[in-house]
């Protein structure tokens, strides 16, 4: 009998075959969506979706702005934004900072803002009180000193022969940011290197066969007082501010809590002894006091003229209120004697230099870290070298004169330093605008590359931790010199508006808490940067 094979009762294999179909349905059906977006897949045809946005500092447009890079801290210049957009309207500018203005903090407080590219006032509030500056009086030294110094010059730091040849004279040439090591080509602070002068000196004493010296510090360059009589006792010692001299190492530089010493020109001679010691010359101190051959650098740097401000034979305090106009015009252009001819050999010859970063780089650092002393020694040097005195009451005084020399309104002005530090400052927020228009018109380079040293909003120096929070509108893009004392904080610079517009702004507060002082005058600029104000 024949055997007969099925795969089983007909209504299983029509089961079997049913359930088939529908698996087929079903995966065609999700391939439908899944073209169609509709569902999650692999067939999409909708293009991938874009990558999470970068972080930016701002949310929104603006030039761009990058991020600082070492070791200046400080940014380069603006773009031009010359005819990119209208004025904003004198209207607009007050209707923006209505709110802000009604502000307790801002209660007793004088506001001004100004058109960047024209000058225009677009808000003046009792912009012509007198307030006290704080560090916003920095300002006004870079002015006066960029009035001094040629756009690239630079300070040198000499070593000079004596009398005899065992007489090595280190001569202080203005250069307080000396590297204690080499020097570092790319630096600001550490450009000029106390390792490379000692190599040269070295090697100059070992070929004539001298190998004992006996080192002296000639301190005749705008020698004066290391601090000022209206600053609190406390100041250096806390680090606000380092000692004001001739000499100094970039590491040693005063910070808030780490203070550097009492005598910088001290210690830059007891680390080039040391290196001098350790290249094979031994080293014997001389007694600080006058050093032997013709006093001052034979090496000068060029320098062009500056406004004479007025002068006395001394200050009231016993210091020198510098040389005479008569003498100061024998001088070289650092204000040293004895320039014209640089001995190559016997007494007085020089046997190494080192050279410091451009002036303006130096006023742009100090801008950016609000470094107290740098500020008072470069304004102190400045001052010298036009005939004024070196007490920082007769150097506050130049640095007004050459404010005014410049045209602009110093009426009732009064500085008793040139960084800010002392409460009898007194300085008005429209002048402070006249000098930030006035950098940001492009005739004045070294003022003008002392702005672009002014801290970033959210980014750099004494701006780091400002414009940041609900205040984003204004971080990135706004340029700002901080001045903070007990009772007084001032905020002064530039910010890009919404429409490319370059605005100028000052704001001093006295009666407010810090904290509360510096949270309205960071909204009063956000205000500025956001409103458009047209």
């Amino acid at each position: 009998m024949a055997t007969v094979t099925h795969d089983g009762p007909p209504r299983r294999r029509h089961y079997l075959w049913a359930l088939g179909w529908s698996l087929v349905t079903v995966l065609l059906g999700y391939a439908v969506l899944d073209v169609a977006d509709a569902a999650p897949g692999v067939l999409t045809m909708r293009p991938l979706p874009p990558p999470p946005p970068t972080e930016t500092v701002a949310t929104r447009t603006l030039p761009f702005v990058p991020q600082p890079t070492l070791p200046t801290s400080a940014g380069p210049l603006l773009p031009s934004l010359a005819g990119e957009a209208e004025v904003p309207s004198t209207g607009g500018v007050a209707k923006a900072l209505a709110a802000v203005r009604a502000l307790p903090a801002l209660r007793d407080s004088a506001l001004v803002v100004r058109d960047g590219q024209t000058g225009q006032v677009l808000l003046d509030q009792r912009g012509s009180d007198l307030r006290i500056p704080a560090s916003t009086t920095k300002l006004l030294s870079a002015t006066a000193i960029g009035q001094v110094f040629a756009p690239d010059e630079t300070l040198r730091t000499v070593v000079r022969e004596g009398d005899r040849p065992d007489q090595v004279v280190l001569v202080a040439g203005g250069d307080s940011l000396l590297s204690p090591g080499k020097g570092d080509p790319l630096a600001v602070a550490g450009r000029a290197g106390l390792a490379d002068l000692a190599a040269q000196v070295a090697t100059r004493l070992k070929a004539q066969g001298t190998r004992a010296i006996t080192l002296y510090v000639d301190e005749t360059y705008a020698d004066g007082p290391t601090t000022a009589p209206t600053w609190a006792p406390t100041f250096r010692s806390s680090g606000i501010t380092g000692a004001v001299a001739m000499l100094g190492l970039s590491t040693q530089r005063a910070a808030g809590g780490a203070p550097g010493p009492a005598d910088p020109v001290a210690a830059v001679r007891a680390a080039f002894a040391r290196q001098l010691g350790a290249m094979g010359v031994t080293v014997r101190l001389a007694p600080r006091g006058p050093a032997p051959g013709v006093s001052g650098s034979p090496m000068p740097t060029p320098s062009r003229p500056a406004a004479k401000a007025p002068t006395s034979p001394t200050d009231g305090s016993g210091t020198s209120s510098g040389p005479s106009p008569s003498a100061a015009q024998s001088m070289s252009p650092n204000g040293t004697a004895g320039a014209s001819a640089v001995p190559t050999s016997g007494p007085g010859s020089v046997l190494g230099s080192v050279e410091s970063a451009p002036v303006r780089e130096q006023l742009a650092l100090a801008l950016t870290d609000s470094d107290n002393a740098l500020t008072e020694i470069l304004a102190r040097q400045a001052a010298y070298r036009s005939g004024a005195g070196t007490a920082f009451d007769r150097v506050g005084a130049w640095v007004v004169s050459q404010v005014a020399a410049l045209g602009l309104d110093t009426r009732g002005v009064t500085l008793s330093d040139a960084s800010g530090l002392s409460r009898e400052n007194r300085v008005r927020a429209d002048l402070l605008s006249d000098v930030l228009v006035l950098g940001y018109d492009g005739r004045h380079p070294v003022l003008r590359q002392a702005l672009d040293g002014l801290p970033i909003g959210g980014l750099t120096g004494t701006m780091a931790d400002r414009l940041s929070g609900a205040n984003h509108d204004a971080a990135g893009r706004a340029r700002a010199k901080t001045g903070t004392l007990t009772g007084a904080n001032a905020l002064a610079g530039s910010v890009v508006d919404d429409s490319g517009r370059l605005l100028v702004f000052v704001g001093m507060v006295a009666g407010a808490g810090t904290n509360e002082a510096r949270a309205a005058l960071d909204r009063f600029v956000a205000a500025i940067a956001s409103c458009g104000c047209r």
